[in-house]
């Protein structure tokens, strides 16, 4: 089955991209949860439009993404979250929380999807957390969780 991928699924591709999978892996998962649609020629058309989009966000090269690489790492990001008794938090910290506490700390503009957490962050501490800017390039900084 040939379809258009609409966001980046790991070990398949990135949005924009042409692949062939089984049958069953597209018809299940893919098109029901909204990462890929079905191949058409008109469809076809439209993989020109999300690739612009995609470009317009990504990171532009191997050099601005060492450049990026060079400035997340060398920054404090500090999460204040609720937190009860004992540094445990009300729910989890999700990479949304992530991107806008590393823009609250004068740092780039990142892609939450592009995010590594080690696990479910529950309570406070220092995480360490990777983003992966380009195929060759992995940043990593420490995410301090603080009750607040």
């Amino acid at each position: 089955m040939k379809i258009i991928l609409t966001q980046e699924v790991s070990g398949l591709g990135a949005p924009g991209d042409i692949v062939e999978v089984k049958n069953g892996y597209g018809r299940n998962y893919l098109l029901p949860q909204g990462f890929a649609i079905a191949w058409t020629k008109g469809a076809e058309k439209q993989v020109t439009v999300i690739k612009r989009a995609r470009s317009a966000r990504e990171i532009r090269d191997l050099d601005h993404a060492n450049e990026v690489k060079a400035q997340l790492e060398g920054l404090k990001v500090n999460l204040k979250v609720r937190a009860g008794d004992g540094g445990r938090l009300f729910g989890s910290v999700t990479p949304a929380e992530i991107v806008d506490a590393v823009k609250a700390a004068s740092g780039p503009v990142l892609d939450r999807r592009r995010l590594e957490v080690p696990g479910h962050i529950k309570s406070t501490g220092t995480y360490p957390v990777k983003i992966k800017l380009h195929p060759e390039v992995t940043a990593s900084f420490n995410l301090n969780v603080v009750q607040g």
